[in-house]
């Protein structure tokens, strides 16, 4: 499976993927910066998901309308110390994903 990590997250976080999924970044693809409708209609060409912790994108975009899933991290910073506890939720997570689907994934604060 091929998982796009957004920018707003360390790119560390690419080695806390299980083996099964391709991880590449945001910035890997050469799309730092893009608008989020943009980065999804890009990303849903090549990717089964979208790992951010943008909340807006949910909020600003018809998320429907892609195939591209997206996994919302909410979390007490963007720091790898703060993210890499959600990455076992994120690992099962992608393994019974659905195309299309939204899930939020919250770490206590």
């Amino acid at each position: 499976m091929r998982v796009l990590l957004d920018e707003n997250l360390d790119w560390r976080l690419v080695h806390y993927f299980d083996t099964d999924f391709q991880v590449p970044t945001v910035s890997q693809q050469g799309w730092k910066g893009m608008r989020n409708g943009e980065l999804l209609r890009q990303a849903s060409k090549t990717f089964e998901a979208l790992i951010t912790m943008d909340t807006g994108i949910e909020h600003q975009q018809n998320l429907r309308k892609y195939t591209i899933s997206v996994i919302l991290i909410s979390a007490k910073s963007n720091r790898l110390q703060d993210i890499q506890p959600a990455m076992r939720s994120v690992n099962q997570i992608l393994k019974t994903l659905e195309p299309g689907q939204v899930i939020p994934v919250s770490l206590s604060t």
